[in-house]
């Protein structure tokens, strides 16, 4: 990877599965240690800037949300040389003042996943990073430029509550997350944001408002035709947003705290840790490990 050079993972959720135009695309099956991914990655260019897209529930929307392999997804994406994240998700709103069709960037998150891996490390070598601040401010805000000059409305900021799913909320459920102070609601992007913090890459994510999800008395909660929509009808806007980030990365890529993630995070000493484990997290953690 050239110093200073931008390589951008885009991890595709509902309605982005046939990807996000590449120049010069290049599908190839990537092996991961941890498994099978969603499928394989499409290496590619925008505007001259290198791009690997994933999608997340795979070719034709087949992976449902807990069974997505999270980590090797994130995984091979590293081996991919990807120095940055964007994730583009489907999400319902718990705020009136989000509505159907705009674009949300968050900054937070609350964790209700349950039956998901959510991290790389375990017996044998384990690790406590940072979390504090769950996506990166620089790449963030870039995300979200990206997104007004492609069209969109674009709230900046927000809660971001991951729910297990596959089913929708109950209408308590989305009551009770609006009184926790969440902003908006989806099913993927925990772990897949605390995996990426391992794996020292910055993320952002681009949240595409589908539905008011179920607290709103006046009407039925959400059902998934509605999702299917709105996410046809703004693939376009998605796809234009990430060309419009291409063509704002002009500048060298300058370094973020992310990168370093793993600095003060190992916690097992040298010759107490699995080497079974450290050779599976040659890519994701392998700038620490070796030294």
């Amino acid at each position: 990877m050239p110093e200073g050079g931008w390589c951008i993972g885009v991890i595709g959720g509902s309605g982005l599965s046939d990807g996000i135009g590449l120049e010069d695309a290049q599908e190839i099956a990537v092996a991961s240690p941890f498994g099978e991914p969603s499928g394989p990655v499409t290496l590619g260019t925008l505007a001259g800037i290198r791009f690997a897209f994933l999608a997340r529930h795979g070719k034709g929307h087949r992976i449902p949300p807990s069974a997505i392999n999270f980590r090797a997804n994130i995984d091979v994406l590293k081996r991919c040389g990807v120095t940055d994240v964007l994730a583009l998700s489907a999400i319902g709103s718990l705020r009136e003042e989000l509505a159907p069709g705009d674009f949300v960037v968050p900054d937070q998150f609350i964790d209700r996943t349950t039956r998901r891996e959510g991290s790389f490390f375990g017996p044998g070598l384990v690790a406590h990073v940072s979390l504090a601040d769950p996506v990166c401010a620089r790449f963030s805000g870039l995300a979200a430029s990206a997104a007004e000059a492609a069209g969109a409305k674009v709230h900046r900021g927000g809660c971001y509550l991951a729910m297990e799913g596959p089913q929708f909320s109950t209408s308590a459920e989305s009551r009770m997350y609006r009184q926790w102070g969440a902003d908006v609601i989806g099913m993927t992007a925990m772990p897949e944001a605390r995996l990426v913090r391992e794996a020292e890459l910055p993320y952002a994510l681009l949240g595409m408002v589908t539905d008011y999800d179920s607290w709103r008395e006046s009407e039925a909660g959400v059902e998934a035709d509605d999702v299917i929509a709105v996410m046809a009808a703004n693939v376009a806007l998605a796809r234009t947003a990430v060309l419009r980030l291409a063509e704002n990365l002009t500048a060298p890529r300058e370094p973020v705290s992310a990168d370093r993630a793993l600095d003060h995070a190992i916690m097992t000493a040298p010759a107490q840790r699995d080497p079974a484990l450290v050779s599976r997290l040659d890519a994701v953690a392998g700038r620490v490990l070796s030294r």
